[in-house]
């Protein structure tokens, strides 16, 4: 039976200069595929009409090199009798994951006049990675000016 795990993240700033994010970046334990099934942005510095951008993401597996400049994160199994994640999850890296080779997934526009939601996916309809592959949710250019984001991604976690 696979297990949930949930990974936040919560009041960190995006700046202009900072360029492309690797908002989450997940590296399956050793012999444990994961399903990324669920990510929730959202903002609260930019909020009415004149603020309002457009932001472009994107869900990307099959770099092998994991990023920088953001804070590795620690996954909460959704239930208290689970034990820890074996994944690798990383928050925000300013500097992007690279190496392997990159397939996209699935490209998609946020609007941040409001949250953007991807999923739930049941199970067995997520975006899958293992071994040395990594799933990445980027955000792929610069914020027009500095945005305060939150968000949460889930995955289940496949023994």
């Amino acid at each position: 039976m696979p297990r949930l795990y949930t990974v936040e993240f919560e009041e960190v700033t995006w700046t202009n200069a900072q360029g492309d994010i690797d908002i989450f970046s997940l590296d399956a334990g050793a012999d444990l595929p994961i399903e990324l099934v669920e990510v929730h942005l959202s903002q609260r510095s930019d909020l009415g009409d004149a603020n309002e951008e457009g932001l472009r993401l994107r869900f990307i597996r099959g770099h092998t090199t994991v990023g920088s400049g953001g804070v590795a994160a620690t996954a909460r199994p959704a239930s208290a009798a689970d034990s820890a994640s074996g994944a690798t999850v990383r928050t925000n890296d300013t500097t992007i994951a690279s190496a392997g080779t990159a397939v996209n997934l699935w490209s998609d526009d946020w609007n941040i006049h409001g949250p953007f939601d991807w999923g739930p996916r049941p199970q067995g309809m997520g975006f899958w990675t293992s071994g040395t592959s990594l799933l990445v949710v980027r955000l792929l250019a610069a914020v027009t000016d500095d945005v305060i984001a939150s968000g949460t991604c889930s995955y289940f976690e496949y023994p």
